[in-house]
């Protein structure tokens, strides 16, 4: 019988936070941008200006720019940023140093820069456009009532050649430079356009809009050369990657999508967003123009930016492309908290001082990472820089110190979990269906299962505290409803399946458990009997292991539950989502206890050795360190 409680309520004063945010705003993103040296730079409300390196993934610089203005755009290599009201600002993005101001008689709707050049054009809500020599302060170019409403959206062609115009009246202009002489019209849009973008070729440009769809425009001839309208909902944003051979747009459903421009065909879905994407900016050209290594950013209202790279595309499968996973755990002698998050580092955290104390040996940004139960070991999955392999180290959990590595694993490795000895480690990948077992500390390979789900990504596994059965969960994205899946609870010394419990909408079966729709997190109770699943449907299942019997169906969570973690003494059990709510519900009988909502989604779990303490490990690399008798605390 499904249980509920009241909706999740605030915490009374902000939860103990350890480690800065990885790609996190404190405003609405604005504008994004990435430089050739690697520097990934944002703006947002109110004109704060951020930069992260890509290679480590940290903060390296801030600057408050101009809280009134309304409008931003980086130029093609982020070395530059315009800001726009009824004035028009050009900034160094480098120093934060503004280089010129240029007062406009309309207000400015639409800016856009000229690739290697100090030319930019602004777009008016009169429908007029301007061309600038913005380090002169020089108007070079004025067309009056080129649209009947207000400019949307601008672009110039790669050769400099052509200024292309976009209006609410929904059509797009083509006009030559420096002349002004306009050439044509494209028409065919139905609802606002979001976006342009010209190929390299100088003969096809991109456009989105309101009316969900993506269109490719014949430039040369005016003519539309096809419709990409694979989006259900509005496209607000579009980018083009700089050897043209990717574009990406993004909808107010969250999605992000990324097209083969040759083939005009779907590469990706990329759904990593919680809110309306607004932002897209690829990394600029390496100086090889190539489109395998391209990083695309893309930046919504949930103030986190986030990241899809090329090398790692998904194809359209819905996983993530970036297959790095969060991580939390306490040591057990209750000193140190050990957090990964994003694709960053390890972070050691000193409980008692919040103070950073340890990195791995090495530095590797990471993929996933476990804690062994006895606090000796680290499990770190580094991720190559070269292609899409792991490689998978074993780590003295107190001098971060590698000890072995573990060799054989070809897939990117995004689940680790140790046994209750400490004894043994289990890896697997969402990119295949085999589960590695290894020694620890050695690192030898002591069992390869092949094949431990059938067609399903491996998306979590949990040892039985018994240290003898592994259960592995997973997702058959292939499956004709997207979302069926599969648990199965593997005897690793016998090397054979003990029980294979399916995941999939229908009704129950002999021998069955009915986890969700796709499995995605798995916790044992410590005392063997119970196993606990969550799915894409947000529901977690408890299931006696033992008599083979479903116990419980907790409802509560209205996204995907992403963490499960048992107390020590079985008592509760921790839930954590994508819908930004933590639940403690009662370890034995489902029974729900507790809810709280925070600022961000919770993507691991774990408790103190004693109960006493709550972690989570947050979306935006963040920690939290939450007091359960405060959680179980009513208002």
């Amino acid at each position: 019988m499904a249980r509920t409680v009241p909706s999740p309520h605030s915490p009374p004063e902000p939860p103990r936070s350890f480690g800065a945010p990885t790609f996190h705003t404190d405003g609405d993103l604005l504008a994004i941008g990435i430089a050739s040296d690697g520097i990934l730079w944002s703006i947002e409300e109110p004109g704060e200006l951020r930069g992260w390196s890509l290679a480590t993934r940290r903060l390296v610089a801030t600057r408050p720019l101009d809280s009134f203005a309304s409008l931003w755009t980086f130029n093609w290599a982020a070395r530059l940023l315009a800001s726009a009201s009824d004035e028009l600002t050009v900034w160094e993005v480098a120093t934060g140093k503004q280089l010129a101001t240029m007062a406009t008689p309309a207000w400015i709707t639409a800016v856009a820069f000229q690739p290697g050049a100090a030319i930019l054009a602004t777009g008016h809500d009169d429908g007029s456009i301007r061309v600038w020599d913005w380090p002169n302060q020089k108007e070079l170019l004025e067309l009056e009532n080129c649209h009947v409403y207000e400019i949307s959206a601008l672009a110039f062609s790669l050769d400099h050649k052509v200024l292309a115009t976009a209006g609410e009246d929904k059509l797009i202009h083509l006009w030559e430079l420096p002349s002004g002489k306009h050439l044509g019209t494209l028409q065919g849009h139905k609802d606002r356009i979001t976006g342009l973008a010209w190929h390299p070729d100088h003969r096809r440009l991109f456009s989105s809009a309101w009316d969900t769809t993506v269109r490719v425009w014949d430039t040369l001839h005016h003519e539309p050369i096809i419709l990409l309208n694979s989006h259900a909902t509005q496209v607000h944003a579009l980018a083009l990657s700089a050897d043209g051979k990717l574009l990406a747009s993004a909808d107010s459903g969250n999605d992000v999508h990324v097209w083969d421009t040759d083939r005009h065909q779907t590469i990706a879905v990329v759904r990593e967003a919680t809110a309306e994407v607004r932002s897209l900016a690829f990394t600029p050209d390496d100086g090889r123009g190539n489109a395998s290594t391209a990083i695309l950013a893309f930046g919504s209202g949930d103030r986190v930016i986030h990241l899809w790279d090329s090398r790692t595309g998904s194809g359209g499968s819905g996983i993530d492309p970036l297959v790095h996973r969060t991580m939390v755990a306490p040591c057990p002698a209750g000193k140190r908290l050990y957090s990964l998050g994003g694709g960053t580092d390890l972070r050691v955290w000193e409980l008692a001082s919040g103070k950073s104390v340890l990195t791995l040996g090495g530095s590797p940004l990471l993929r996933s990472a476990a804690l062994s139960p006895d606090g000796r070991w680290i499990a770190a999955s580094r991720a190559s820089t070269e292609d899409d392999r792991s490689t998978l180290g074993l780590f003295d959990a107190t001098t971060g110190q590698q000890i072995a590595t573990c060799e054989g694993q070809a897939d990117p490795i995004t689940a680790l979990v140790f046994s209750s000895d400490s004894q043994r480690l289990a890896s697997a990948s969402v990119r295949s269906v085999d589960v590695w077992l290894w020694n620890v500390p050695t690192g030898e390979p002591l069992l390869l299962l092949n094949e431990a789900l059938e067609h399903c990504s491996v998306e979590a596994l949990a040892f039985h505290p018994d240290g003898k059965r592994l259960a592995v969960a997973g997702i058959d994205w292939l499956a004709t409803s997207g979302q069926d899946g599969q648990v199965v609870l593997w005897n690793v010394e016998t090397r054979q399946r003990e029980k294979q419990l399916r995941v999939k909408s229908s009704s129950v079966s002999a021998g069955e458990m009915i986890v969700s729709a796709g499995a995605t997190a798995l916790a044992f109770r410590p005392d063997g009997r119970v196993l606990a699943c969550a799915g894409l449907n947000r529901l977690i299942r408890l299931w006696d292991v033992v008599e083979d019997r479903h116990v419980a169906e907790l409802v509560g969570h209205t996204e995907t539950v992403t963490a499960l973690a048992f107390s020590r003494d079985g008592r509760w059990l921790a839930s954590g989502s994508e819908d930004q709510t933590l639940w403690l519900w009662n370890g034995i009988t489902g029974e729900p206890l507790a809810a709280w909502k925070l600022d961000n989604a919770v993507r691991a779990l774990a408790f103190s050795a004693d109960g006493a303490w709550l972690f989570t490990g947050n979306g935006n690399t963040s920690c939290y360190q939450i007091e359960v008798r405060q959680l179980l605390d009513p208002l």
